[in-house]
């Protein structure tokens, strides 16, 4: 990672990144509004992040996710769900629809995947769970280009280090 200087976007345009923050907790109400619980919605989130290849992402929501309860194995499978056994048929669905989020630019969320997810959650979970991956996909974009740091953590071992 280069040490260059960045335009720290949530910094440099606050009422902006406000915004997004406020659009942000308005699409976490409506989620748990509509039964998106804490633990689906962290997968999702997470599994977004990597996608979009977002590390300062990935750590907010798998902190986010252990606090929720979710495992180490749990959190290890999300990369990998699909060969995974781990996840419930609604955790499976918000990943998948996670997806096709990421990579709208395919062919958007395509009908089969519109139905198949449709035909597990409910339209107010959709809805919901959609908003929060727009959301997501937004912070994942701001931290990317501000190239945000993810260093290592007190204790952690780091990558390259004499043992």
């Amino acid at each position: 990672m280069t040490t260059e200087r960045r335009v720290h976007l949530s910094r440099s345009a606050r009422p902006a990144y406000d915004a997004l923050e406020a659009f942000s907790q308005t699409a976490g109400a409506l989620a748990a509004e509509a039964g998106i619980d804490d633990r689906l919605k962290e997968i999702a989130l997470i599994h977004t992040s990597q996608l979009n290849g977002c590390a300062y992402c990935v750590r907010v929501h798998v902190d986010r996710a252990v606090a929720v309860g979710l495992g180490a194995d749990e959190i290890a499978q999300i990369a990998t769900w699909r060969e995974s056994g781990v996840f419930t048929p609604r955790e499976r669905a918000a990943l998948e629809l996670a997806e096709s989020y990421v990579y709208i630019h395919d062919e958007g969320v395509s009908d089969e995947v519109y139905d198949h997810v449709g035909g597990i959650l409910s339209e107010q979970e959709y809805v919901a769970l959609s908003w929060l991956l727009v959301s997501i996909n937004a912070f994942n974009r701001i931290t990317i280009a501000g190239k945000y740091p993810v260093l290592p953590r007190r204790g952690d071992r780091v990558a390259g280090a004499s043992e």
